[in-house]
């Protein structure tokens, strides 16, 4: 596979119809599973562009996934990741969160927080193996909301180790 360049940026609303589109997509291997239409499917995007952040990673200028937060006082608020249909599985739904990381630190906010659907079950692996723990899950509509929470180091508690060569730290950076 010829290699693919990957951007983030943020949604504008003109990108609302793009967000739909994509979150319709992402989300409809869902609806047989919980015999409903997710909540996000059913988002006026028009608006909550308005409301959010929306970040954007396009993969060869086409539009792959996307990342809608809120900061809240003390944590930042994931509302929706979608990563569509033809680019799962590529790592893409990782880069996004491992960009959510980086606005809650650059917002000064240790804590991210979000809920899925427990019959969504690849995504909560997801979320689990990048270190987000279950806080509570309740029902809601037939089905388990889970929420779920990560805890971020502080900025800087990472001890930082000199590489002693060229070839020490082009090993550790690729």
């Amino acid at each position: 596979m010829p290699p693919q360049f990957v951007a983030f940026r943020t949604a504008t609303p003109e990108d609302a119809p793009a967000i739909r589109s994509l979150v319709r997509a992402a989300y409809a291997k869902w609806t047989p599973v919980i015999g409903r239409e997710p909540r996000p499917m059913l988002a006026d995007y028009s608006e909550a562009i308005h409301d959010f952040r929306f970040d954007l990673l396009t993969v060869d200028g086409q539009l792959a996934g996307l990342l809608q937060t809120c900061p809240c006082a003390d944590h930042l608020w994931i509302e929706n990741l979608a990563v569509h249909p033809h680019h799962q599985r590529r790592g893409h739904g990782q880069s996004l969160m491992i960009l959510a990381e980086q606005l809650a630190r650059h917002a000064e906010l240790d804590t991210i927080r979000l809920l899925t659907n427990a019959a969504f079950t690849s995504n909560v692996a997801l979320y689990q193996k990048l270190g987000y723990e279950v806080e509570q899950t309740e029902a809601f509509m037939g089905g388990t909301t889970v929420y779920l929470n990560k805890r971020l180091a502080p900025s800087g508690s990472f001890p930082i180790r000199p590489a002693h060569s060229w070839t020490e730290v082009s090993r550790t950076t690729a």
